[in-house]
């Protein structure tokens, strides 16, 4: 696909949300894999199927809604995207990062993400909260490539700052007024659909990484290409050491993010005022 083409895609289904949405909040909240409960607690004032929206991508994976709600979480106006979509459901790069390109198009300013994840760090156990410090790409795939639309971002993006360190601070202390146990680590991506052998968990600890997951990293990329402010949650949904390793299945996952989530929803409810 041509730029041009795409930046046609991403402008008319910003134009489609922009008319049918008469004030697009600035904050977005991404729902990962098992973390949909938040989407209970915002006072909807509108819901909108991602296959209304034109040219957005559809996901295929059973635990993501594909959806996005507008309205009120504390009282603050957000947008929640129920689910996303991933590279190994055969989606470019482009097609993944479309949704945040188009949020940032009607103004959304600070992009919150949430991820179920595998835990290598040695100190993570299955339900902790890691609150994501920076990234290491090892998808293979990276959605600035091709011609840049200028208009967007720049041709070299800065990513020294990734993660808001100034939203990060916000967080920690939060969570430590709260008394919400919290990590703070480094995320590594990968492709996926699989789960990692013992030898690449191994190799990905070695690399500097505290969890792996199959999405976020993507959009990240441009969500800081666009300007965005950027905060990302991962759940730790299973425990991936080399020595012990267990087999686990997407049930498994699922129930160990929603064991979590309370502890993540009571954290971005209590943040949300004060971004």
């Amino acid at each position: 696909m041509s730029a041009n083409s795409y930046q046609a895609q991403v402008e008319e289904a910003a134009s489609f949300l922009r008319a049918r949405v008469s004030s697009i909040p600035r904050i977005a909240i991404v729902l990962g894999t098992g973390l949909d409960d938040l989407s209970a607690r915002v006072e909807v004032n509108e819901e909108i199927s991602f296959g209304e929206i034109p040219n957005f991508p559809v996901s295929t994976v059973q635990s993501h809604e594909g959806s996005l709600l507008i309205g009120t979480l504390n009282n603050v106006p957000v947008i929640i995207m129920r689910g996303r979509v991933h590279l190994y459901e055969g989606y470019s790069a482009s097609e993944v990062t479309l949704p945040v390109r188009v949020l940032a198009l009607c103004g959304v300013s600070t992009l919150v993400l949430s991820n179920a994840c595998g835990g290598m760090n040695k100190e993570y156990r299955s339900g902790d909260l890691v609150l994501i410090k920076d990234h290491i790409n090892m998808m293979g795939q990276n959605p600035l490539e091709g011609p840049n639309v200028d208009a967007w971002g720049p041709r070299f993006p800065d990513m020294s700052d990734p993660y808001s360190e100034s939203l990060r601070t916000l967080v920690k202390k939060t969570a430590n007024d709260v008394s919400i146990p919290l990590h703070e680590g480094v995320y590594i991506s990968v492709v996926g659909p699989n789960l990692e052998t013992r030898a690449e968990y191994t190799m990905l600890r070695f690399l500097g990484a505290d969890v792996v997951g199959m999405s976020t990293v993507p959009e990240v990329l441009v969500a800081r290409h666009m300007g965005l402010n950027v905060l990302a949650f991962s759940v730790v949904t299973d425990e991936c050491f080399p020595e012990v390793l267990q087999p686990i299945s997407l049930e498994d996952v699922l129930r160990a993010a929603k064991k979590a989530s309370p502890k993540l929803i009571k954290l971005i409810e209590l943040i949300l005022p004060q971004i």
